[in-house]
């Protein structure tokens, strides 16, 4: 998976998405019992991923979103190109509303994600977005 364009027909979706199962798979859940795993393509053409990771107050559970954007950033950093994101049964799952930020943060526009109704640009799964530009005005 060394493509760094990120066309929908240039990413390797299915590789995306068996990283993300494998960490599903390794997923902290032990009170919703709901694992989730991500994995994304980066512009020089790594992979980042994360697992969801709970904690008994629910309110400081980590997103696997949240994991893939702290390996990313210790990874060097860079942009995400596309993104897959999955449930227990390894379908996409849409990132809740942090995550979509934190996506469009790391991706911006034009990063593409796995959703329940296909791929779609950030631009579209979070329309409207605010972002690091709008603090330059």
């Amino acid at each position: 998976m060394t493509d760094r364009s990120g066309t929908r027909d240039e990413v390797d979706w299915e590789a995306l998405r068996r990283r993300a199962v494998e960490m599903m798979g390794r997923a902290y859940v032990p009170y919703s019992r709901y694992p989730v795993g991500v994995a994304g393509l980066v512009d020089d053409g790594r992979v980042v991923s994360g697992c969801n990771v709970e904690n008994a107050s629910y309110g400081l559970t980590l997103c696997a979103e949240c994991g893939m954007v702290s390996d990313l950033v210790a990874g060097g950093g860079g942009r995400l190109v596309a993104v897959a994101c999955v449930d227990r049964e390894g379908q996409a799952l849409m990132p809740c509303g942090r995550c979509r930020q934190l996506l469009w943060e790391h991706g911006g526009a034009e990063c593409l994600l796995a959703t329940p109704e296909g791929v779609l640009p950030m631009d579209q799964v979070l329309p409207q977005a605010f972002g690091p530009g709008h603090l330059d005005r």
